[in-house]
């Protein structure tokens, strides 16, 4: 079936425009990593509107309709999406479509992910599913629109062309999209107030409306100081075009741009003398502009500035928009904030994304792969839990510890009782032969308890026969982990990591697959997924390389590398997580923290084994 016709946006003033007396319906888009711009909710979409009417060259804050959307801002002038806690920058568009499409209709077609979570479609390919379902189609291919995806409407299920693999999706009917007709009504002063004529108070909006006014202050401040622009000739109307019209094109990514740069000069214009002030693509021919925004560039014209990244003038500062490991001299969040103030003023700044770190070394074939001299075997596997029935919490408990029959007067810490008092524990849990006010000392640490209290720990942790002092973490016995059935493998590549030039590199890479999760995981019987795996880590292969190699491999047989829990990245529950063992990740950089030159790792990483039990001694005793 033929593809349905796209949204038309036209990058005038950075607002898309339906043609005079027209209906259309508005659908608000972001551009993500991956070039594919995805739409906002209507809720979303109606908010931005209503802003929209009230002030053209205003701000946005979306947390105002959408808890998830709190850290987010979109300034109208720069149609940019700003991110206040990261300073990431994403661009926006205004896109229309026919009234009596999916959007104007208010429905949604959205398909299941691995976590269960509904994702919709992008915005022509819901358009695209609709036509196909109210025509009765019994399926519909995609790959018109670029993707291997058969629809199923019988079964209401996504079928992946090459893996055969199979999801489920759903139509649901929400909020319509806003509907408009002919051009937006003038500009308002901002922020916009409620029907009082007060503006909001909260707290995004006070931060917005103070940015605003600093940013306002100082292009009043240039404006006033800046020599009037002499005119200039209109610029050339595109190939095959009529004189003035506009070219349709959406709006370039934000991807490592520089955001104030001087465009390189053309066959047939001269460059501009030294000292003079950049000149600005925004304007017509090129005219500088004092205090124009920047950032408010149609795609073509912030496509030059890309390519005349190398002649930024020297003594430019450049501020990382994006800065991975938050630990630069500048906050993502405040060179973002501050880059918007000083475009704004037409000041000499540049806005860099950080560089990507490099997470792999370079290809390596299989002859050059080695084993890692003094560990034997190239690979580790672990399987499910055996759980040691004979142990008993009380008896586990007895093994480590000695009665005291004249406790001091203190706390317990466990359950914050005196020690000469009975357990916090009495009435709640009851064991056999083990009384509330008995007390006893941990061997080697020497700290005590009521034995009740240590029991009721132990039954509420792994239950693998080891006990771990809450006081001092002193581990009793072999501890275990929860970590999922996988693989380890392990080998040495010809290749050297930053700071370890002399030496070849150990590569360790895990493999997890997803699965159920077990008795002792958080949820058993429920799905967890395990993302970003294989997952690759490197060592130097020096001695003390290689001695954290042989402890990771025992950590690993234990089951302490990972984890189930939520992400603290994603946030994302029922995942296989990393478990306090900080591996490197990152090959050729450390722009993440994850990677090398990293003086003190491997001393880290040995005092973390030793945390969780698992050092040269311990193995030895």
């Amino acid at each position: 079936m033929s593809r349905p016709g796209q949204g038309v946006m036209l990058p005038g003033s950075g607002l898309g425009f339906p043609p005079q007396n027209v209906a259309r319906v508005v659908v608000w888009e972001w551009l993500n990593e991956h070039s594919r711009w995805r739409p906002y909710t209507a809720t979303v979409c109606h908010h931005i509107e209503n802003v929209l009417k009230e002030d053209a060259r205003g701000s946005v804050v979306l947390g105002q309709v959408d808890a998830q959307l709190v850290p987010y801002i979109i300034d109208l002038q720069s149609m940019h999406q700003f991110r206040q806690d990261t300073g990431t920058m994403r661009p926006v568009r205004r896109n229309f479509y026919d009234p009596s499409s999916a959007p104007g209709k208010g429905i949604v077609w959205e398909w299941e992910n691995d976590g269960g979570a509904w994702t919709a479609y992008d915005m022509d390919i819901c358009i695209t599913i609709q036509n196909a379902y109210e025509k009765q189609h019994p399926w519909l291919d995609l790959s018109s629109l670029g993707f291997c995806y058969l629809i199923y409407f019988n079964s209401m299920s996504q079928m992946n062309r090459q893996t055969r693999r199979r999801r489920r999706l759903r139509r649901r009917l929400d909020l319509a999209y806003p509907l408009t007709v002919g051009s937006i009504p003038k500009s308002q002063s901002w922020p916009v107030g409620a029907s009082s004529g007060q503006p909001c108070s909260c707290q995004q909006c006070l931060l917005v409306n103070s940015t605003r006014a600093a940013s306002n202050a100082i292009l009043a401040s240039q404006r006033r100081k800046a020599p009037p622009a002499p005119p200039q000739p209109p610029p050339p109307p595109p190939p095959g075009g009529q004189p003035g019209a506009l070219a349709v094109r959406p709006s370039a990514t934000f991807a490592g741009a520089a955001l104030w740069a001087v465009p390189a000069a053309g066959p047939t214009e001269p460059a501009p003398p030294p000292g003079a002030p950049p000149r600005s693509p925004s304007a017509p021919g090129g005219a500088p502009t004092p205090g124009q925004n920047n950032l408010n560039r149609p795609g073509p014209q912030r496509a030059t500035g890309v390519s005349a990244r190398a002649s930024i003038p020297p003594g430019v500062p450049a501020l990382p928009v994006k800065n991975l490991n938050g630990t630069g001299p500048v906050h993502p969040a405040l060179a973002g904030m501050t880059g918007i103030l000083l475009c704004a003023a037409g000041l000499p700044v540049c806005l860099t994304r950080a560089p990507k770190p490099i997470l792999h070394p370079p290809p390596v074939s299989k002859s050059d792969v080695k084993p890692v001299p003094g560990v034997p075997g190239a690979c580790r596997k672990t399987k499910k839990k055996h759980l040691k029935k004979s142990k008993n919490p009380e008896d586990v408990v007895r093994r480590y510890m000695q009665k005291v029959k004249n406790p001091p007067d203190e706390d317990c810490t466990i359950c914050m009782e005196r020690l000469v008092t009975a357990s916090g524990y009495e009435g709640v849990l009851r064991h056999k032969g083990v009384r509330p006010e008995l007390v006893g000392r941990l061997g080697r640490c020497g700290h005590m308890y009521h034995l009740l209290c240590l029991v009721a720990m132990y039954s509420n942790g792994n239950k693998d026969g080891s006990l771990q002092c809450p006081t001092c973490k002193a581990i009793y016995g072999e501890k275990t982990g929860t970590q999922p059935p996988g693989k380890m493998e392990f080998h040495l590549i010809p290749h050297s990591l930053p700071g370890f030039a002399d030496t070849q590199t150990i590569r360790i890479v895990y493999d997890i697959p997803t699965g159920i999760q077990g008795p002792e995981h958080p949820n058993p019987g429920k799905k967890f997924t395990a993302r970003g795996f294989p997952r690759h880590c490197y060592l130097p292969n020096n001695e003390k390389g290689r001695k954290v190699l042989r402890l990771l491999i025992t950590a690993w047989e234990r089951r302490l590398i990972f984890t189930i829990g939520t992400s603290n990245t994603t946030g994302e529950s029922d995942t296989v997580v990393w478990n306090e063992i900080h591996h490197k990740t990152e090959f050729g950089s450390n722009l993440t923290g994850h990677g090398y030159p990293d003086a003190s790792y491997l001393d880290n990483v040995l005092a973390e084994l030793t945390a969780q039990g698992v050092s040269e001694a311990a193995a030895k005793a």
